[in-house]
């Protein structure tokens, strides 16, 4: 008898698959996507209602041989890709290769995969859905027209390797003008002023002066501060109005993909493409002991909020045993999804709230645990009550003045027990804290007693940078793209150079991004526009519903994009080949200069190359002057003025290959420089290297140099790369010294792990430390006696 054939994407969840449907089907995986479009040719028919063409990838001969050989002995297959537009274009793949003969093929689905979800999908299969098979071939036809083009552009005009795509330029275009926007921010001072005051209980509280003459005080600066404060030391100070009313603070919906990925990055510091990948894994099974390979979540591409009746049911009874009757609601809460939401899938939830999070740690990675853990409790607290607060705000008058405190107390923690959603803004966090604030027990009436006055100095700040959360917020809030390709745009930003991370892990463009956002914007103003792509993600969304055929809309869209596209291949800058005209002159010959585009960014070439090789860097100013884009990361520092410690010559700011440095001017006669450590936004030049006496390398007889790392000056030998030896260069009273060498001790291994041991220099002397580190940690002590062999220690 033929056993019936499973096709699923990946090998993990053909194995957690396999588990549930025994002996009569085999599983198989198809690796992802079997077809796609060409990657040397558009692969898309202008002429003929952009019929794509499809081609097998090459990587996936040995895979689709397989599945081949697997279908010719099945009388029945079974497509069982993920439940969303990817997977549908896949099954629909699937089927036209394998579908050689007269052979059953079904649909299923399942939104999580354990053995109930996985046996009803198997009893209730359905076809491939042409809608959605239209949808995933609309987006990949739209964004290959958008890539396949554009990109060529950017090549002929900027440099070969750059790319653009109809969201990820849009995402980017967003932090391109958030950075301009704090460029061009201007920061003003203003004061607050506060009073310590004390009641008839305690404890003692500040209250903000909010008021003056029933007017909002605003205080300028230190002068007005002064005269407030002045007036405020003589009031008399009386409690007007004591407001205590309950509040109520409820918990938030289980997560969909985008809410996953933002709690992930505040929380986990986790990217969205790392969240998304473990998830994944979550979601296709993970062994669990003798239970064997099991689904821990469901689905997690989804923007729908809503949850299977049976799991509000088990969440009810675990709240309810674990918890108390007084922390379940009288019936299961359900939460709305946002208009537009696809609710063909559940919101992302444990698949068995009884699995908890401890009870699995020991077969989960901590990456995994942590993720999961996450899951769980944003589920279960979502069908808790919510926590119950008393909010007090006391009003105090002090002559024409009136001061408001306020503070609250937590009755009831409800939901809080389990899950507290993380915060991206500092206001809502200071928010926050504020609340938090205890207050006395007062009455009106009651004189208080003046501490002190508290003025304090304050400067309005500019809006902050996207970090990966705030960045999926902005695009979700904006109907740009959809949360399953936030993970993969965030990334490709990134590796194409266009953005990078500051320290805070917020995102700031680097001068290619801006060019190239700048560029593409100026040509193309309504293909890379916010709302028209938001409208272009509705009228895909509608595709995917039946209400509109996706030739239409790829019609409607190309219509305007073929005349942008045409129009920039004559106007738009050319910074590779002629590059930009400027007003500058050659120092060296005397001829004009153009703007061209380097590695490091742009700068001034003279014409006159090859014959004159003159170049002139972007100022600041110079990159005003001609409108150039220079964030601000990557704007000279200014320091202070520096002489050369070789030569008495002054020193000038230059740029290299890994950023700003200072340079003598005495350049080529004296090569000396000097790093510059940027420092919380701060720009410090490096001490001078210290005077130490000529050393010789004890390994290799070579001569060595100083030379400066992260942690400082140290003695590197001449014979780099054959010989790495390095030695330390410690300061005391004020003057280097070099550290002795490392004293010669037998060959040790590691009795932890078995990898060999090395001599390391801390800052108690030499000591054995196992090269296996950080994974492995073990050190032993290196004891030296004069005119004795050096021993280790145990």
């Amino acid at each position: 008898m033929a056993k019936s054939l499973v096709i699923v994407e990946s090998p993990a969840k053909a194995k957690t698959i396999n588990k549930y449907l025994g002996s009569d089907y085999t599983v198989k995986a198809s690796m992802g996507h079997i077809k796609d479009l060409p990657k040397k040719d558009l692969g898309v028919d202008l002429e003929h209602n952009f019929r794509p063409t499809y081609v097998v990838i090459p990587a996936k001969q040995e895979t689709i041989q397989g599945l081949t050989s697997a279908a010719a002995k099945a009388d029945a297959i079974y497509l069982a890709a993920d439940p969303d537009r990817e997977g549908e274009a896949i099954c629909a793949h699937l089927r036209e290769l394998l579908d050689t003969k007269k052979r059953k093929f079904y649909r299923v689905l399942f939104n999580e995969i354990t053995r109930d979800a996985v046996r009803e999908a198997f009893e209730h299969p359905r076809d491939i859905d042409a809608n959605l098979v239209d949808a995933q071939q609309a987006r990949r036809v739209l964004d290959r027209l958008v890539g396949y083009q554009v990109s060529p552009l950017l090549w002929d005009k900027v440099r070969r390797g750059l790319s653009a795509g109809r969201v990820q330029t849009v995402a980017l275009r967003l932090i391109v003008e958030r950075e301009r926007e704090i460029q061009a921010f201007q920061i003003k001072e203003y004061w607050t002023l506060a009073a310590r005051l004390e009641g008839k209980n305690p404890p003692p509280f500040e209250a903000r002066v909010v008021k003056l003459k029933g007017e909002e005080l605003e205080i300028p600066g230190k002068e007005a501060a002064e005269q407030h404060r002045a007036a405020l030391e003589t009031a008399k100070y009386v409690v007007q109005s004591v407001e205590t009313r309950e509040k109520r603070k409820y918990p938030v919906p289980p997560f969909i993909t985008s809410r996953l990925q933002q709690e992930a990055v505040r929380k986990l510091h986790f990217t969205a493409k790392k969240t998304m990948t473990i998830a994944q894994r979550l979601y296709e099974g993970v062994e669990l002991g003798s239970e064997g390979s099991v689904g821990l979540i469901t689905y997690m591409r989804t923007d729908s909020t809503r949850v299977a009746e049976t799991a509000l049911a088990a969440a009810r009874e675990y709240i309810g045993k674990t918890f108390g009757p007084n922390y379940l609601p009288a019936e299961a809460v359900r939460y709305k999804s946002k208009k537009g939401a696809q609710d063909a899938h559940e919101a992302i939830r444990p698949t068995e709230v009884m699995r908890t999070p401890e009870s699995v740690r020991a077969h989960l990675s901590a990456e995994e645990y942590r993720l999961y853990k996450l899951i769980w409790q944003r589920f279960v607290a979502s069908q808790m009550n919510p926590a119950v607060f008393d909010q007090t705000t006391i009003e105090i008058g002090a002559a024409d003045y009136l001061l408001r405190a306020t503070g609250s107390v937590e009755k009831f923690n409800g939901f809080r027990a389990v899950y507290e959603e993380g915060k991206d803004d500092k206001l809502d966090a200071d928010e926050e804290d504020e609340m938090k604030r205890r207050l006395p027990a007062v009455e009106a009436g009651d004189v208080l007693r003046l501490l002190e006055l508290l003025p304090e100095q304050h400067f309005t700040e500019p809006p902050p940078r996207y970090n990966e959360a705030t960045l999926v917020r902005a695009l979700e809030e904006k109907g740009i793209g959809r949360p399953s390709t936030y993970a993969s745009i965030l990334s490709v930003i990134q590796n194409r150079s266009y953005v990078e991370k500051d320290p805070q892990r917020r995102f700031h463009p680097t001068e290619l991004g801006m060019l190239v956002s700048d560029l593409l914007v100026k040509s193309f103003a309504d293909i890379f526009d916010v709302a028209y792509t938001a409208r272009m993600e509705e009228e895909l969304d509608e595709v995917e519903e039946g209400k509109l055929a996706w030739t239409e809309a790829l019609a409607e869209f190309y219509k305007k994009f073929k005349k942008d596209l045409r129009a920039a291949e004559t106007t738009m800058e050319d910074l590779k080949g002629e590059g930009r005209p400027s007003d500058e002159k050659c120092e060296k010959c005397g001829r004009p200069m153009v703007i061209r585009l380097g590695r490091n960014g742009q700068f001034f070439a003279c014409t006159g190359y090859p014959d004159c090789d003159g170049t002139k860097d972007m100022t600041p100013e110079l990159a005003q002057k001609y409108d150039v884009a220079v964030p601000a990361s990557t704007a000279a520092p200014e320091v202070a003025e520096q002489i050369c410690e070789k030569c008495g010559k002054p020193m000038a700011v230059k740029r290299g290959r890994f950023g700003y440095f200072l340079a003598c001017t005495g350049y080529p006669e004296c090569k000396n420089t000097r790093q510059i450590v940027m420092k919380e936004g701060q720009a410090t030049v490096a001490p001078p290297p210290p005077e130490i006496p000529e050393q010789t390398c004890e390994k290799c007889g070579k001569p060595m140099t100083v030379k400066r790392g992260r942690f400082g000056y140290f003695l590197g030998c001449t014979g780099y790369p054959e010989c790495r030896n390095t030695r330390k260069i410690l300061m005391k009273d004020g003057k280097a010294v070099v550290a002795s060498p490392p004293p010669e001790v037998p060959e040790q291994t590691c009795e932890k792990c078995g990898k060999p041991m090395a001599a390391k220099h801390g800052r108690f002397g030499y000591f054995l430390a196992c090269t296996g580190y950080p994974k492995c940690r073990n050190k032993k002590q290196i004891t030296v006696s004069e005119g004795q062999p050096a021993t280790v220690g145990n």
